[in-house]
């Protein structure tokens, strides 16, 4: 099973390539952004997802263009890799520790896009990255993607560590849902179909 994309998304305002395969592979994050680059790269280790991401942007008017422009592109790859969606496990959930913060996160690749985000994010920078630009990035690749994605930071002091806490409870919850489930040979759905 080929589980991989390629898609590029080119504005005004961004240039954003992106290199998806679900499974084992080589990743590269070059989006301008620091902080961003180490979540990704937190994001596709523990996903389990080969990504590779190239953006320019307006940097000079912040990260905003680049960050959410990366999760619409980064969420049509995972749709297009995921194909039908035949024999996936569908959903997943993680709870996870990040130091002193505590986040947690649920996915079902239904084909539908809905999120519910809960926790508080102080407003700030980090390294380049807007940190209110956290939501905007998971709302982008669950709307592109068709998922439904409920997102809860249950407490934590430092930001960093809130931040890093839910992108690593997403990528946990994604590899499970993106799993190949040896009981289930179809589509995992009553009505025969994942999608909008």
């Amino acid at each position: 099973m080929n589980r991989t994309a390629t898609k590029t998304r080119k504005t005004g305002e961004t240039e954003v390539t992106v290199e998806l395969a679900i499974g084992p592979g080589q990743s590269g994050f070059q989006t301008g952004v620091g902080f961003f680059d180490h979540m990704l790269e937190l994001l596709s280790r523990h996903s389990g997802i080969a990504l590779k991401v190239e953006a320019t942007g307006d940097l000079e008017t912040g990260s905003h263009h680049t960050v959410e422009d990366t999760g619409i592109v980064i969420g049509q790859a995972l749709d297009e890799a995921l194909g039908d969606r035949r024999g996936i496990r569908r959903y997943g959930s993680a709870l996870i520790p990040m130091d002193e913060s505590l986040a947690e996160c649920a996915i079902d690749l239904s084909g539908r896009s809905a999120v519910v985000f809960r926790g508080e994010i102080p407003p700030g920078e980090i390294a380049g990255f807007e940190t209110e630009l956290t939501r905007e990035f998971f709302e982008a690749v669950a709307r592109e993607s068709g998922m439904t994605l409920h997102i809860e930071i249950r407490y934590g002091e430092n930001t960093h560590h809130r931040i890093e806490a839910v992108f690593k409870s997403f990528a946990r919850a994604l590899r499970a849902a993106v799993a190949i489930d040896p009981d289930e040979p179809g589509i995992p759905s009553t009505k025969g179909t994942l999608s909008s």
